[in-house]
């Protein structure tokens, strides 16, 4: 692992975050300041977190804590997808937030593996 960009968790994060910017463009104007931001500031935060517990990996318990950070981003992104898709139906989530609980699996997975395993 040369780079954060070698993880699977962190490019899955990323292109989902942009997913979530373009969907949340799609929302009613009176959207793009509010459920709009929370939701894009939510989806950049998993990965934002992942690039910081890269740089934090020498230190396990840091490493753990900001990837549970990102386990608690993700949470609220899924939250608030499920939210727009109450809201707004026609912008169908359904896919996004699929995609997010098998992230959600494969962080829990890697965290899993840092308690255990990272020296």
């Amino acid at each position: 692992m040369k780079s954060y960009k070698d993880l699977d968790i962190y490019n899955l994060a990323f292109e989902y975050a942009l997913e979530v910017h373009e969907l949340s463009l799609k929302l009613p104007k009176f959207e793009l300041y509010e459920q709009g931001s929370q939701i894009r500031r939510s989806s950049k935060s998993i990965k934002d977190n992942i690039v910081e517990v890269y740089g934090r990996r020498r230190y396990k318990q840091d490493f753990i804590k900001f990837l549970v950070y990102a386990h608690a981003s993700l949470f609220e992104c899924i939250a608030q997808l499920e939210m727009i898709d109450q809201l707004y139906p026609e912008l169908n989530t359904k896919v996004l937030i699929e995609k997010y609980d098998i992230l959600g699996a494969r962080l829990f997975k890697f965290i899993l593996f840092v308690e255990k395993e990272w020296k």
